[in-house]
């Protein structure tokens, strides 16, 4: 038999097209290269068919659970086109980030694109999201309740802290010597918004609510740093004299968090909402 190139492969599965009859029984094969909509989906109660970088989801979201038997669809920006179309899901879930991929993902399956900033601020946003996921996939009612769930918790543990200390200064580490910080329109800002804790981080940030910043510029703000791993590998912290330098540093008041996505929605707030009233 002579063997196909990926390139023409890919092209004749096209060709054959990708739908296919779904019977009244069956749930929808859902496939999403977001992990922001896959903890959504399964915070809804949904399991998606595949998902990008699977093993990566573990790592940085964590929680929902991802099941074993979810199938890695590749690189979220890369996602495997030929293991796309043999899958034949019914609908390909993903946020605007993707949309330069439209293309040829809607010749694969009709394809929903997300708008993960539809809100005047990220809570409003992260909200909005829930509400179209849930309507995408016909649960409604379950993103309603997962929606209620979310502010019920925060406003219980809002309740609960009493903190009186510095501002806090949310940091992700990108390299031994560059920060992310979230400022007031992220996910870790506007958690810490509704707990009523202080954002040390007042500087203009991008789109997404953080800044890039390297360590020297947080030599002299004097705040409570938190730090969100999962950390970069072969970075020595105990070794790295501007890390040593930091105020929260030098006092020992450093708050370390487990892995919360800081794109994610509402199942990443809440997570983030818990780990960090419990570390308080």
């Amino acid at each position: 038999m002579i063997a196909l190139g990926r390139g023409l492969l890919l092209a004749l599965l096209l060709l054959a097209g990708p739908c296919r009859a779904l019977a009244a029984s069956e749930l929808p094969r859902l496939v999403t290269m977001d992990w922001t909509v896959a903890e959504t989906l399964l915070a809804l109660g949904v399991v998606p068919q595949g998902v990008g970088e699977v093993a990566g989801y573990r790592a940085w979201v964590g929680t929902p659970a991802m099941p074993d038997g979810v199938q890695d669809i590749g690189l979220r920006a890369q996602p495997n086109l030929e293991l796309l179309v043999e899958m034949a899901p019914d609908r390909i879930l993903v946020t605007r980030m993707f949309r330069s991929l439209d293309p040829i993902l809607s010749r694969i399956a009709p394809t929903s694109f997300i708008d993960n900033q539809a809100g005047e601020t990220a809570w409003e946003a992260m909200v909005a999201q829930t509400r179209d996921i849930g309507r995408l996939v016909a649960r409604d009612r379950a993103a309603a309740d997962l929606i209620r769930a979310t502010e019920g918790r925060v406003a219980d543990l809002r309740a609960q802290i009493a903190y009186a200390g510095q501002p806090l200064l949310v940091v992700q580490f990108m390299d031994a010597v560059h920060v992310r910080v979230f400022g007031v329109d992220s996910l870790y800002g506007s958690v810490l918004e509704r707990l009523d804790l202080p954002n040390a981080w007042r500087r203009p940030t991008n789109s997404w609510g953080f800044s890039l910043v390297g360590l020297q510029e947080l030599v002299r703000i004097d705040a409570r740093l938190v730090v969100v791993e999962p950390l970069p590998v072969a970075i020595d912290l105990p070794d790295n004299g501007l890390w040593l330098a930091l105020p929260s540093v030098r006092r020992g008041d450093v708050l370390r968090l487990p892995p919360a996505w800081s794109f994610g929605a509402l199942p990443s707030a809440r997570r983030f909402a818990d780990l960090l009233a419990a570390a308080l």
